[in-house]
């Protein structure tokens, strides 16, 4: 299956990308079929150059547009459609006490207390040694 992606080059902190045809089983920074623009979101607006004909020849061919590539040509006016959401935002998950307040304070019946383990004894010096033994130059 054919797939219309971008490809991450540029410089490390500041990447810009291509716009590529490829197999979808093939890693982006090797071989592709061709190269279809290029686009640097760090411009002001972002820089956006696409081959219009050639991205509409693979698109009638059957390659797919990845997410992010569907959103710029549709941005572009190179195709016509809604956009499609590709930002996957996770919530943290609530702790599970206090999901649910009747939860929150469990009775001395139902949850047994655990058990402290057995630590062995620290042995501490008193302060008074402690300053004794610092090295005297």
């Amino acid at each position: 299956m054919l797939v219309i992606r971008l490809s991450r080059v540029g410089k490390k902190k500041h990447p810009t990308f291509r716009l590529i045809v490829s197999e979808k089983t093939k890693d982006t920074h090797g071989d592709y079929l061709e190269l279809l623009g290029s686009y640097d979101p760090h411009t002001s607006p972002a820089t956006i150059a696409i081959k219009d004909d050639r991205v509409t020849y693979w698109i009638s061919k059957g390659a797919q547009p990845s997410g992010t590539v569907h959103n710029i040509l549709i941005d572009q006016n190179i195709i016509k459609g809604e956009k499609v959401s590709v930002a996957q935002i996770r919530k943290k998950e609530k702790p599970a006490e206090a999901a649910t307040p009747v939860q929150a304070a469990p009775t001395a019946e139902a949850a047994p207390a655990k058990e402290a383990a057995p630590s062995a004894p620290v042995e501490s010096k008193p302060k008074e040694e402690i300053k004794e033994e610092a090295p005297k130059a």
